[in-house]
């Protein structure tokens, strides 16, 4: 039985290991960073206090926890080489990537039934939402936390007795599934029915939410009412866009194309680094917030 795999990463590219450990540690740096930063604004800014960011900053959290489980890793194969994992880590990661993944698609669908309900009910929605938000958040995380047990489930109950190679650059479901000794059909269809009430339901939720809102905000006659409701909306738009079109692409219709890890790159290493400057730059009162709390920064250093 197998006790252990080997991560094949980015194998073919040996040539660019070093350039490509630079730049991933920098994303990496920038992501935590970045991410970082717009969970404190959040926090300390009191302007920042209501539901939409709420919830933005419980996606910076989530956002961290995600590639802090699959980054340090992959580093450790640029750098070092060190591309074995053992069976139980090997599952554990699986499992805590999962639950991330899971939590971003139902959060990102949460995030988006409040951009609704602000512009659908206006009057009703600081009421409602400012308790009901932290309620929504936790359903987020039991839902993914409940998906991914389902799938660590079906795929561990596989037997592993060789090949050991997986070709991705983190512990993935369909790489792993396609590695068992035993017929992986079953877990297969698992996977591909999880994912779709996991990733495809809530992107279609998403747009038909998005259609509302358009149909809602067309019906403004001021247009600084139009261009306010849309600017609150874009950035949530844009990354949700970006998280779902390469989720689905790699798990709704699970194949063993090598191709994957790099569609899997896009959306577990570049949509996280993008995602703190999309909130920050597109979102007008992130932006004071942010500029604000430099001046603070600057202030306290002039005054030491």
């Amino acid at each position: 039985m197998v006790t252990e795999f080997v991560l094949i990463a980015f194998e073919d590219l040996h040539q660019f290991q070093i350039l490509l450990f630079m730049v991933v540690l920098l994303i990496y740096i920038t992501c935590i960073g970045g991410n970082t930063i717009i969970y404190l604004l959040i926090k300390l800014d009191v302007s920042l206090h209501m539901p939409m960011y709420y919830f933005i900053s419980v996606f910076a959290i989530v956002e961290i926890i995600f590639v802090s489980i699959i980054i340090p890793k992959l580093l450790d194969i640029l750098i070092a080489g060190r591309n074995r994992i053992s069976f139980v880590a090997c599952f554990l990661q699986l499992y805590c990537a999962d639950t991330a993944g899971g939590t971003q698609c139902y959060l990102l669908t949460v995030m988006a039934f409040d951009r609704h309900f602000a512009i659908t009910n206006p009057l009703h929605y600081f009421g409602i939402m400012s308790q009901a938000c932290t309620k929504l958040a936790a359903f987020s995380w039991i839902a993914g936390l409940v998906t991914a047990f389902v799938l660590i489930i079906f795929t561990a109950s596989l037997d592993y007795c060789g090949p050991n190679k997986i070709q991705h650059f983190f512990c993935d479901l369909t790489p792993l599934q396609n590695l068992a000794c035993s017929d992986p059909h079953v877990s297969n269809m698992v996977t591909s029915v999880a994912c779709i009430f996991g990733i495809l339901l809530p992107f279609i939720i998403i747009i038909g939410l998005y259609i509302h809102i358009i149909i809602k905000v067309l019906e403004v006659k001021s247009v600084y009412g139009k261009r306010k409701a849309f600017s609150t909306c874009s950035s949530h738009l844009l990354v949700a866009s970006l998280f779902f079109c390469t989720s689905i692409t790699v798990y709704v219709k699970p194949s063993d194309r090598k191709h994957d890890k790099f569609l899997a790159f896009i959306y577990t290493v570049v949509t996280p680094l993008l995602n703190p400057f999309i909130y920050t730059f597109r979102n007008r009162a992130v932006k004071c917030a942010f500029l604000k709390f430099l001046c603070n920064v600057t202030k306290l250093l002039k005054q030491k």
